[in-house]
């Protein structure tokens, strides 16, 4: 573990990152609740090291760095394995269909799997930034499961109305919309103002 225990429990959230490609969005949610104080909770599944590696310029021990405390994936007996350790929630960013199926189904294997399975029973809110496409009808199914189970699906699609000008853009408002379902504003999403008309006038 890294860090230091500093929040109650309604200032706590666990952050997943698995495997899939997008490693960017978990980072990025990390660097941004750094600012705040929110305290983070990290745990990475053996799979992400690799895409963190292939698609990211940062070290594996920066990304952990990030975080209030990290737990290695194996690590069962963590506090966030337990209902008893209170948290806001949980987000997995990205989230894979392994990992995502893996909660669906009850296979606790690994302490993503476990803390997201805690998050569901605690009746907390756990936001799954689902990373595949297209979609087959198995996934679907998961999907509905998981949304009948409490489970929140957010595919980090972007958004144009902003205007994003980088994909640091393009990210920050997927996590600041993700972040919004736990009342968390971080100043990273862009406002929808209504629809302006600025056809030329006769």
């Amino acid at each position: 573990m890294s860090g230091l225990l500093q929040q109650s429990h309604s200032g706590r959230l666990v952050v997943g990152i698995s495997g899939a490609s997008g490693a960017v969005y978990g980072v990025q949610l990390l660097s941004a609740l750094r600012k705040s104080n929110i305290e983070t909770h990290l745990v990475v599944s053996q799979a992400a090291y690799v895409t963190i590696a292939q698609e990211l310029s940062i070290r594996f021990e920066d990304v952990k760095k990030l975080a209030s405390l990290s737990y290695n994936y194996r690590d069962i007996g963590a506090p966030i394995s337990s209902g008893s350790f209170k948290t806001m929630g949980m987000i997995i960013a990205p989230c894979s269909v392994r990992t995502m199926s893996n909660i669906a189904y009850g296979t606790t294997g690994n302490l993503i799997s476990r803390a997201a399975d805690v998050t569901l029973k605690e009746r907390r809110r756990l936001v799954l930034m689902v990373r595949e496409t297209p979609l087959h009808l198995g996934h679907l199914r998961t999907m509905c499961q998981l949304v009948e189970m409490g489970a929140v699906i957010m595919p980090p699609l972007p958004a144009f109305y902003p205007h994003p000008k980088s994909i640091e853009d393009i990210v920050d408002h997927s996590i600041g919309r993700a972040l919004d379902l736990f009342d968390i504003d971080l100043g990273l999403v862009y406002r929808w103002k209504g629809v302006r008309d600025e056809r030329p006038r006769r």
